[in-house]
């Protein structure tokens, strides 16, 4: 029996719902994908491009086509088709995550400890967010830098401080959660940051067909705070539940015996938490946002002329999209 034809321009998933969001998520960032070769995915991709065409080799399969389609939304930039560095990939979420924050939260207590890990964590997070950006609005080697050191400093400023204030105020427990403070602290600087371009200049707004009409400021505001949010729920149950289960174990006589395993537990429960968190804070909002075409009147009336002129007195769509990053 002939397979129907599957149609790769539209998701398999209902992705105006959390749940087919989450399901999309859960396939695209599956981090197995982040150690299949660049060769093998350009392949895909290529399987994926000949598909659309009606063009691919003759006996190709569903399967093999849905895991193309699998290999190329994983690892190539949807604005550019780039092939994105394995390491910025929200494939490598699980893997990259589990091992910065496991260590984040298991080595902590001394000053040079803190400020290592928060280094080596912003250094990732400022590779994720440039990955993940919008590709449309493009940055230069000085604001890139400035983002990374900016990050990075405001990440070790938040975690030297809390750490001073909680260690003088507060019980032991209390100081596991210096990292996640410092963690969402630099999150909301970071991300602005490092895509501050589009803030400046506006992100490309397109139609229901996909053709760009416009650009605008306050969607790339909108889309990058609904980034900061979904990264602070990404890390937040791992490094708000784990600290008091940890501070448990470590009391149990075994854990007390052998505390070489204190390192590596703590990185496999982040792991766990990641594996469920990684879909779940990438599927709180969609990743194709909208605007109100009438936002733009009132608040980008130089947009909004701009979109006016691209569609010569016809009737205005009443929104607009663009691509939100991750």
């Amino acid at each position: 029996m002939k397979e129907e034809r599957l149609d790769l321009n539209k998701p398999f998933w209902d992705l105006s719902t959390f749940t087919g969001r989450w399901k999309y998520f859960a396939w695209v960032t599956d981090f197995r994908t982040v150690v299949v070769t660049d060769d093998q995915l350009y392949k895909a991709k290529k399987l994926v491009e000949d598909y659309k065409l009606g063009k691919e080799p003759v006996g190709t399969s569903n399967e093999e086509v849905i895991y193309a389609k699998k290999l190329y939304e994983s690892a190539f930039h949807p604005d550019t088709g780039d092939l994105q560095n394995v390491f910025g990939r929200m494939s490598f979420q699980v893997p990259g995550g589990m091992a910065i924050t496991g260590a984040m939260l298991q080595w902590y207590r001394t000053t040079t400890a803190l400020v290592f890990w928060q280094w080596v964590n912003q250094s990732f997070n400022a590779l994720v967010n440039y990955t993940n950006r919008n590709a449309n609005s493009p940055m230069s080697i000085s604001q890139l830098t400035f983002a990374y050191c900016s990050a990075t400093s405001a990440a070790m400023i938040t975690a030297i401080g809390c750490k001073s204030f909680w260690e003088k105020r507060a019980n032991p427990l209390m100081a596991r959660y210096v990292p996640f403070a410092a963690v969402a602290n630099a999150n909301c600087v970071n991300i602005p940051l490092m895509r501050q371009t589009e803030i400046l200049y506006g992100v490309e707004l397109t139609d229901d067909n996909g053709n760009k009409v416009a650009k605008s400021k306050l969607a790339a505001v909108k889309g990058i705070t609904q980034v900061v949010i979904s990264r602070i729920v990404m890390c937040a149950p791992g490094m708000l539940i784990l600290p008091p289960i940890m501070q448990r174990l470590e009391k149990i006589p075994v854990m007390m015996r052998f505390q070489a395993l204190h390192g590596p537990l703590q990185i496999l429960l982040c792991g766990v938490s990641l594996t469920v968190m990684v879909p779940t804070a990438c599927a709180i909002f969609p990743q194709r946002s909208w605007i109100k075409s009438s936002t733009l009147q009132r608040f980008e009336p130089e947009n909004y002329e701009e979109l006016q002129q691209n569609y010569k007195g016809k009737e205005l769509p009443a929104y607009l999209y663009f691509n939100k990053g991750l």
